[in-house]
C-alpha cells in the first residue's frame, strides 16, 4: 500500500456532518412545502443522534483507551473530537434558528401554533391545567437528588426536565427570607413520560393549537414538589454510547447475548447533554458533573429538543398543500399482466428502481415461491426489514408449503437489533433454518435465491437489492433491484449462501466480487485496469453512484487513475474523503451529491467505455468497514435493457442533475452546481415525471454521452491528460 499523505485527505467525520449541512439545506428552501422542510429538519436532527450515539461514542472511547493514532487525514481520535465540537455548535445553532425565525411562523401562518408558556390565553391556560391533572399528573415521578437520592440514570434520548426548587420557610421574617435566597437550590429531575404525546391540543380561536409537553410539565411541575417552590425549570436530553459490546468469539448463544447487551445499552456512558439554553450555567455544570461530561460536551438549544418528534404534526393536520404530492408506485407492465414472476424473470431479467418502481414485485417474488409447489428452497438474507415485514411471513409460510427455508437474520443490524432479533424468534418458532452469518462480521448484502424444479432440470432464480428487504423504506429510498436466472448469478448465490451457513475459506466465484473475500481487490483491479488504458492513449472512464467513500487504498487507486489520465465522475451522497481536483493528483475526478424528497441509496459502478463497459450493482459503499467487516455483493449486470436503465435512470439522471446536485472542492465543501445558461434539470423531479407517464427511457448508449454537462466557465475545468490527449475523453 502507497503512503498515505494525510493532505490527500477528508476527515471522515467532518465530512459526514458535510452531508449533514446539505440536510439542513433542503430544511432552508423556503420553495419545499412546509412539511417537507419540517421532515428535512427532524432528518438533520435524528442524524445527529445517531452520530453522537455511534461516531462520537467510538471517538471518545478511543481517546479513553490512550488511542492517538491518525485517521487518514492525520487527525487523532482527540483532534477530531474538537474539530467536530467546532463544527457542530454552530450547526445546533443554525438548525434552532431556522426552527425559530422560519419553521415556527410559517407553522403560525398556515394555522398550526406551537405555543409557549407565557403567550397562553386564560382559556388556553385552563384546558392545559385540565390535561395535565386528568393525562399527566399520574404518569410523573419526581426524582429528588441529594445525599440520599443519587443522580438518576436516564435513559437514552430521554426528554427530562431539570427543577431548581427553594424550601418554603414557615415564617416570613427579612433574616429567613435572605437565608433562603443564599440557600443552594435543591435540584430535581422529572422525566417526560415517553408514551404520552408530545404536542398536546389545547383550544385556538383561528387553526390548531399545540402546547408541548415538557412546557405542560413546565407549568405545574410545583404540584410534584408541595412545600417548595419552583425557582427555575429546564428541558434537557441525554445521549448516550449506543454500541453494543458482544465479544462473538466467545459467546455461545449470540442470540441471547445480544438481547442481554441491548437491555444493558441504555445504560452507556453519555456522550451529549442538549439543554436548555435558558437554564443557568450553574445548572449545566451539575448536569454536566452528573454526566460525567466536559463542559463542550453540553448543546445549549434555543427552541424545543428533540425536533424529531414535531413531524407528527402531520397527524394533527393532513392538509395536501402542506406536503409535496403523494406518490404511489407503479408495477412495470411486464410484471403488472403476468401470472407468474418466476415466468417472467425465466424469458429475461428485470431491473426495478425504486421508489419510482413499485416493491411489490420483491414481496410476490418471495411470496410466489413460498407456494409453488414445483419450489425446493428458499434462501435469503435479512439485514433490516419492517416490523410488519410481508416478506419474513411468507417465509414462515413457505415452511407450511413443505419448502426448505434457510434466513440469514443479521441481528447485529445497528438500531435494528431488537425487531431482527424478534424477526429471528418468530421465523424460528416456524420452522424456519435462521443462521446470524458470520463471526465477526455483519451481513449486509441483499440476496435471495429460490430453486426450483423444472423440467429442464433444477433453476435458480435470484434477486440481488442495493437496498433493504424493507417496502416502508423502499418508498423512501431510491434503490435498485435485479432479478435474474443466469446461471453464474445462481451459482455464485448458492456458493454465497453454504459460505455463510456453512464453512468455505476461500469460495470459487463466477462472476460476483464478496467482501471480506476479495471485492476490494476487485474494485481496485477494474480501477488499476482503466489507469493502464489510459496510460497506452485508449479512451477510459470511471463513473459510480454510491452512498460513501472513505477506503484510504481505493481512493489511491483513483488518484492513480487521474494521474494517467481517466476521467472520474461520481455521485457520492455522504461521506467522502477523497479531494478532487488536486492539482497533479486528481484534477480529473469529479464529485456531486445529491439531496432531495428520497434518499439516495442506489450503488451502481460503471468502468470503461463503448462496448467494453463493464456495469456492476453492489450492496456495499467504498469504505474499511464494507469490505472487511461485512458480508457484501458486487454482481455485473450484462442483460442489455437493465444496463440501459442503470446507465441512463440510476447513474445518468444523477450526473445530469444541477439543480439539487452539489459538487465537492477540494476544500471539503460542497456548492450548488452552477447550470449557466442550461435548462434546470432535477433528477428525481424528471424520473417521477417520467414514471407517471409511464413513458420508456431512450437508450442510454444515445443519452449517457450527454449524462455530464461540461463544467460552467467559473469553475476550474478538467485538465488535458498529457496521455492520452483530451479529446480521447470518452463519451459520458
Amino acid at each position: 500500500m502507497d503512503s498515505l499523505d494525510p493532505k490527500q485527505f477528508l476527515n471522515r467525520e467532518l465530512s459526514w456532518l458535510e452531508f449533514n449541512e446539505r440536510v439542513l439545506g433542503e430544511a432552508k428552501d423556503a420553495g419545499l412545502p412546509l412539511y417537507e422542510r419540517l421532515k428535512f429538519l427532524a432528518i438533520v436532527a435524528s442524524n445527529l443522534d445517531e452520530f453522537f450515539m455511534v461516531r462520537v461514542a467510538g471517538l471518545k472511547q478511543q481517546v479513553a483507551g490512550g488511542v492517538v493514532d491518525p485517521a487518514a487525514d492525520g487527525l487523532s481520535p482527540q483532534a477530531q473530537l474538537s474539530a467536530i465540537r467546532e463544527r457542530l455548535h454552530p450547526m445546533v445553532a443554525e438548525t434552532h434558528r431556522l426552527y425559530r425565525e422560519e419553521i415556527r411562523p410559517a407553522l403560525e401562518k398556515a394555522g398550526l401554533a406551537i405555543a409557549s408558556r407565557g403567550s397562553l390565553t386564560a382559556e388556553q391556560v385552563e384546558a392545559a391545567r385540565q390535561h395535565f391533572q386528568a393525562q399527566v399528573f399520574p404518569a410523573l415521578t419526581p426524582l429528588a437528588i441529594d445525599q440520599g437520592h443519587p443522580f438518576p440514570h436516564l435513559r437514552n434520548k430521554s426528554l427530562n426536565l431539570a427543577v431548581l426548587l427553594q424550601r418554603e420557610g414557615r415564617g416570613r421574617g427579612r433574616r429567613r427570607r435572605e437565608q433562603q435566597q443564599q440557600a443552594e437550590s435543591w435540584l430535581a429531575v422529572v422525566q417526560v413520560p415517553a408514551v404520552l404525546k408530545r404536542l398536546v391540543s389545547i383550544p385556538s380561536a383561528s387553526g390548531k393549537a399545540f402546547l408541548l409537553l415538557e412546557e405542560l410539565i413546565a407549568m405545574h411541575v410545583g404540584d410534584l414538589f408541595p412545600g417548595y417552590s419552583v425557582e427555575r425549570t429546564a428541558a434537557f436530553r441525554v445521549t448516550r454510547n449506543w454500541d453494543l459490546n458482544v465479544d462473538e468469539d466467545e459467546s455461545e448463544d449470540l442470540l441471547s447475548d445480544i438481547q442481554d447487551e441491548l437491555r444493558r445499552r441504555d445504560r452507556g456512558a453519555a456522550v451529549r447533554l442538549e439543554l436548555d439554553a435558558s437554564a443557568p450555567e450553574s445548572l449545566a455544570g451539575r448536569l454536566a458533573q452528573a454526566l460525567n461530561l466536559n463542559a463542550e460536551d453540553v448543546y445549549a438549544v434555543q427552541g424545543p429538543l428533540n425536533l424529531t418528534e414535531l413531524a407528527a404534526l402531520r397527524e394533527a393536520d393532513n392538509r395536501p398543500e402542506l406536503s409535496v404530492e403523494p406518490w404511489v408506485p407503479a408495477v412495470p407492465q411486464r410484471l403488472k399482466d403476468a401470472e407468474s414472476i418466476l415466468q417472467v424473470i425465466r424469458s429475461g431479467d428485470v431491473l426495478l428502481h425504486h421508489p419510482y418502481d413499485s416493491y411489490d414485485p420483491v414481496t410476490r417474488f418471495i411470496e410466489e415461491a413460498a407456494e409453488d409447489p414445483d419450489v425446493l428452497a428458499i434462501k435469503q438474507t435479512l439485514y433490516r426489514t419492517s416490523p410488519d415485514s410481508p416478506i419474513a411471513r411468507a417465509l414462515s409460510r413457505a415452511v407450511e408449503y413443505g419448502k426448505q427455508v434457510t434466513v440469514l437474520v443479521e441481528i447485529k443490524a445497528r438500531l435494528d437489533e431488537a425487531n431482527n432479533i424478534a424477526w429471528a424468534r418468530r421465523m424460528e418458532e416456524a420452522g424456519v433454518h435462521v443462521v446470524y452469518g458470520l463471526v465477526g462480521l455483519k451481513t449486509h448484502c441483499k440476496v435471495a435465491l429460490v430453486v426450483r424444479r423444472e423440467s429442464s432440470g433444477i433453476r435458480r432464480y435470484v434477486h440481488l437489492g442495493t437496498g433493504n428487504y424493507n417496502p416502508v423504506t423502499a418508498r423512501q429510498y431510491t434503490d435498485v433491484s435485479f432479478f435474474t436466472a443466469n446461471e453464474e448469478v445462481g451459482a455464485d448465490a448458492t456458493a454465497l449462501f453454504n459460505a455463510l451457513t456453512g464453512y468455505a475459506a476461500n469460495p470459487k466465484w463466477r462472476c460476483f466480487a464478496v467482501a471480506p473475500f476479495d471485492m476490494r481487490e476487485r474494485v481496485i483491479a477494474l480501477i488499476d485496469k482503466e489507469a493502464e488504458l489510459a496510460r497506452k492513449g485508449e479512451p477510459a472512464r470511471i463513473a459510480g453512484k454510491i452512498n460513501a467513500l472513505a477506503d484510504p487504498m481505493v481512493i489511491q487507486a483513483l488518484y492513480r487513475a487521474s494521474q494517467a489520465g481517466v476521467d472520474v465522475d461520481l455521485v457520492v451522497r455522504g461521506i467522502c474523503c477523497l479531494r478532487p481536483g488536486m492539482p497533479g493528483v486528481s484534477e480529473r475526478i469529479q464529485v456531486r451529491s445529491i439531496v432531495d424528497r428520497f434518499l439516495e441509496h442506489s450503488r451502481v459502478l460503471v468502468f470503461g467505455v463503448g462496448d467494453r463497459r463493464e456495469v456492476y450493482l453492489s450492496s456495499a459503499d467504498w469504505m474499511p468497514r464494507n469490505f472487511h467487516r461485512r458480508v457484501e455483493v458486487m454482481c455485473p449486470v450484462r442483460d442489455p435493457a437493465a444496463r440501459a436503465r442503470l446507465l441512463d435512470e440510476v447513474l445518468g439522471e444523477s450526473l445530469r442533475d444541477n439543480v439539487k446536485a452539489r459538487r465537492l472542492s477540494v476544500d471539503g465543501t460542497y456548492a450548488r452546481i452552477d447550470a449557466g445558461d442550461a435548462p434546470p434539470h432535477r433528477s428525481q423531479a424528471a424520473l417521477l415525471d417520467s414514471a407517471r407517464r409511464g413513458t420508456t427511457r431512450p437508450a442510454a448508449e444515445t443519452v449517457l454521452r450527454h449524462a455530464v454537462a461540461p463544467a460552467p466557465a467559473t469553475e476550474p475545468q478538467r485538465p488535458a491528460a498529457a496521455t492520452p490527449p483530451a479529446t480521447n475523453r470518452p463519451a459520458a
